[in-house]
């Protein structure tokens, strides 16, 4: 039996990301932020079967807690799929098997993730053609994160964080992962760091934000202890301020051996960076004996593609 008659669909697997560095530029009026980022897609993976359906329906389950996950109209996989049909005159519909591993609500682009991995398999399933451009561009009417969860690897991403342009990045990055069982609200975390500003700060009363030389050439370095001197995110101190338990585990995995610790994405996951997958199994052995959640990942890892 071929592997087409096992599974009479398409499987594509997406990556979860971590924001090496992420500056915040003043709000626009439509709401949004001016970005400047350094994405890193990393070994956290979300998988999504697409199979041919009269109507467009989702099903949603993973290691990780999905009760927080809309399996409705709202959710973004099931928007990128229709998205899709409405761009491209397909006239059916599809169903959506979603398993996810990247923490709900964590700041690492797990829905992101869902819908970049719906966009690439309806295409495949529906014959749709369309390139790996035209799918990012469509990705970016979703939500910010979704093209580069299409592209992966290390990217700058600036604008909404959605003008993406490679970025050389040589080796492998050890990373550990600790998730929180509380999510955060993006929305609330970018309203925080408002407030802290001084509330309503328009975009032409903020410097336009840039990724530094510095991250750059660390990247491009493959050396962790300079990345490590170079992580940065804007988005932490309101982070920590709505939620000083992230603070603690920060603080503690710093202290046990981690190069450095950032708040990824606006939280609340924590993204420590490690010179070694020998210190990463070490920091994983100490974060767990003290209660927390600690996963191993590396990056760069490739892009939505099909399995």
């Amino acid at each position: 039996m071929s592997l087409v008659e096992e599974f009479p669909g398409v499987r594509v697997r997406a990556p979860g990301k971590i924001n090496v560095f992420l500056a915040v530029g003043g709000r626009h009026d439509d709401g949004y932020h001016e970005l400047a980022t350094a994405f890193q897609a990393v070994s956290l993976f979300e998988d999504v079967y697409a199979t041919h359906a009269d109507d467009f329906t989702i099903a949603v389950s993973g290691s990780v807690d999905v009760s927080g996950v809309p399996q409705d109209e709202s959710n973004l996989a099931l928007k990128a799929a229709r998205l899709l049909a409405s761009e491209t005159g397909y006239p059916g519909g599809v169903h959506l098997d979603i398993r996810k591993e990247v923490p709900v609500a964590g700041g690492m682009g797990g829905g992101s993730a869902d819908a970049a991995a719906a966009l690439v398999a309806c295409d495949a399933l529906w014959n749709t053609g369309l390139s790996s451009a035209q799918l990012q561009a469509l990705g970016a009417r979703l939500g910010a994160d979704v093209p580069f969860s299409i592209m992966g690897g290390t990217a700058i991403g600036t604008g909404r964080g959605d003008a993406l342009n490679p970025a050389l990045a040589r080796g492998r990055f050890e990373w550990v992962i600790v998730p929180n069982g509380v999510g955060m609200s993006t929305p609330r975390t970018y309203g925080e760091l408002d407030e802290m500003r001084g509330d309503a700060v328009s975009a032409d009363q903020v410097a336009d934000p840039a990724v530094p030389i510095e991250v750059l050439q660390a990247l491009r370095s493959g050396d962790a202890r300079q990345l490590a001197e170079a992580l940065h995110n804007d988005l932490q101190a309101p982070a920590l301020r709505l939620r000083p338990d992230v603070r603690e585990i920060l603080e503690f995995g710093e202290a046990q051996g981690a190069l450095a610790g950032l708040v990824s994405g606006s939280g609340p996951t924590i993204a420590f960076l490690v010179e070694s997958r020998a210190e990463g199994t070490a920091l994983e052995a100490r974060l767990t004996m003290a209660g927390y959640e600690a996963i191993g990942v590396y990056g760069p890892v490739h892009g939505a593609r099909i399995v």
